[in-house]
């Protein structure tokens, strides 16, 4: 299992652990961040941080601040 932190630009992934709800959280849930949700890193800012994601023929942007606590896995 990963974090967030570690992925690269081109990686596949899958959530495998998702927090314990807090606000910042649930926000996050509630725009797909479930566990067993596949995606793709589509982008790595220059310094790692924020990290652009493609999942359920959406994007988003995420601080790696935001992601603590979600486990995924690399296929």
């Amino acid at each position: 299992m990963m974090t967030f932190a570690e992925l690269k630009k081109g990686m596949s992934a899958r959530i495998v652990q998702v927090p314990s709800i807090g606000d910042d959280h649930r926000r996050l849930m509630e725009m797909g961040l479930v566990k067993d949700t596949e995606f793709k890193v589509i982008k790595v800012a220059p310094l790692g941080d924020p990290i652009e994601i493609d999942l359920r023929g959406y994007r988003l942007c995420l601080r790696k601040q935001e992601m603590t606590g979600f486990g995924v896995e690399v296929f």
